[in-house]
């Protein structure tokens, strides 16, 4: 399969690095996207190693299936990371997440994650299921307009967009494209830092709630901690503040020894999660992928699994 949009995958030595590949083990890269990291981990793994790789994207579905073909030892999962435990307790030696969305996805009109191109309302990162933006902006009420636009999309004139949206389809029927809706935000979008379209947080908060990628994210979170051998590596790549700053709720709720105040000198009790670190892009590697600039990897150990 020739994709005509080329993807740079952001932080691809860092990630794969801190994994600390066992040769002989399984990993999981629960985002495939256009395959960088999964490509790297598997020039890692021997004959003996495994990989599985989630995703929900079809296309990239399709890339995975193409190096399966002629690697035996990658597995694919045509679903969310939210299934990650269906794996089974302790069955992975390693886990990656890279929540960005793929060059392929943004730069392709047909998908409709952009609003630098013009093409249809969609934004699903599966086309085969659920509700495309333009269907579920038919019938959405201004008051939860509002609060999505306000929460995924951290806009501050979101009630003013919210509002510009219902009366566009009031007087002039559904919103049916990518840049009739930026065109609708641009106009009650009334200041904007500087070099940023004022569709920005409008099209990021339609794409989460969308794609429910703040809830998936979660319960793959959650899902990760069973998944882990002792030892294993959870790596989270995040690409804008509201996916990172769950990520890093979750490693400090779980690093951090909780003392039981009313037995104040028992040992606190183990925690899942140790040696919680922090990386970021390279000056040279922003400078020559602009979209790797808000990449923020946080990584984990998985401690001695109790039973």
């Amino acid at each position: 399969m020739q994709d005509p949009w080329s993807h740079q995958t952001v932080l691809l030595s860092e990630a794969v690095q801190a994994l600390t590949i066992n040769p002989d083990g399984h990993y999981v890269d629960a985002t495939f996207g256009r395959g960088g990291h999964a490509r790297a981990i598997l020039q890692q793994l021997s004959k003996q190693g495994r990989l599985t790789v989630f995703d929900k994207d079809p296309q990239a579905v399709a890339a995975a299936q193409e190096i399966a073909a002629q690697d035996a030892r990658l597995a694919i999962r045509h679903e969310g990371f939210a299934h990650l435990g269906e794996l089974g307790m302790g069955s992975a030696d390693g886990l990656l997440m890279d929540l960005g969305v793929s060059s392929p996805q943004i730069d392709n009109p047909e998908r409709g994650f952009s609003f630098r191109h013009d093409g249809p309302l969609d934004m699903r990162m599966d086309t085969t299921r659920g509700q495309s933006v333009a269907q579920w902006l038919e019938t959405v009420d201004v008051p939860t307009l509002t609060e999505i636009i306000r929460d995924y999309g951290e806009e501050r004139f979101a009630a003013p967009v919210a509002k510009a949206i219902d009366r566009r389809r009031q007087e002039q029927g559904p919103l049916r494209t990518t840049r009739e809706l930026a065109a609708v935000v641009a106009g009650a979008v009334k200041t904007r830092e500087p070099g940023k379209d004022p569709a920005t947080r409008t099209f990021q908060a339609f794409r989460i709630f969308i794609n429910a990628e703040l809830e998936e994210l979660q319960q793959a979170l959650n899902a990760s901690l069973p998944v882990l051998r002792e030892g294993g590596r959870l790596v989270v790549i995040s690409f804008h503040s509201l996916e990172d700053r769950k990520v890093k709720q979750f490693m400090a709720g779980h690093s951090r020894a909780v003392v039981d105040r009313r037995v104040p000198f028992a040992e606190p009790a183990p925690m899942p999660l140790r040696d919680v670190s922090r990386a970021m892009p390279s000056a040279t590697e922003v400078q020559g992928n602009p979209r790797s600039r808000s990449a923020v990897m946080r990584v984990a150990t998985r401690t001695e699994v109790v039973v």
